[in-house]
């Protein structure tokens, strides 16, 4: 088991249960039930906590821009917007070619698909959880406006 603090992360479920880490991995995801989730919901949703990649993304629904297009707004270096390209290609969300000198990219969308399919699943959630607030706002307004009336 991790010890608090430790940053140690374990990226694949498949990695040797020889390891406390690895047991602690194992046992924590089949109990919550995230061993059976693709392994590409952890890539997307990696590539998708960067701002600058989710710019990129938005980018790229114009149609596919090659390195130097996609680095036009940002103020960082050709080979730093490369880097952000290849988290984005490895996790699925784009695919990119060869074309003379140039590597377009474009976005390919059904990595983002699973994500939302899995995010879905708590929509139930949310909407339940923002009935029973309504709910509390409304007896809150109706005790203050019962206050009012009483004085």
């Amino acid at each position: 088991m991790p010890a608090p603090g430790d940053r140690t992360i374990l990226t694949s479920p498949f990695e040797p249960l020889d390891n406390p880490y690895s047991i602690y991995y194992h046992s924590v995801m089949e109990q919550t039930g995230y061993a059976d989730l693709p392994e590409v919901l952890d890539a997307v949703f990696a590539a998708l906590a960067d701002p600058t990649r989710r710019a990129i993304l938005s980018r790229l629904t114009e149609g596919q821009a090659s390195v130097n297009e996609i680095a036009a707004p940002f103020e960082m270096s050709q080979p730093a917007v490369s880097k952000h390209l290849k988290v984005l290609e490895r996790a699925g969300l784009i695919e990119r070619d060869i074309d003379e000198q140039r590597r377009p990219a474009r976005l390919k969308a059904e990595p983002m698909a699973a994500a939302v399919d899995w995010l879905t699943e708590f929509k139930r959630f949310w909407g339940t959880s923002f009935d029973q607030l309504d709910d509390v706002l409304t007896n809150m307004k109706r005790a203050q406006a019962k206050e009012k009336d009483d004085e």
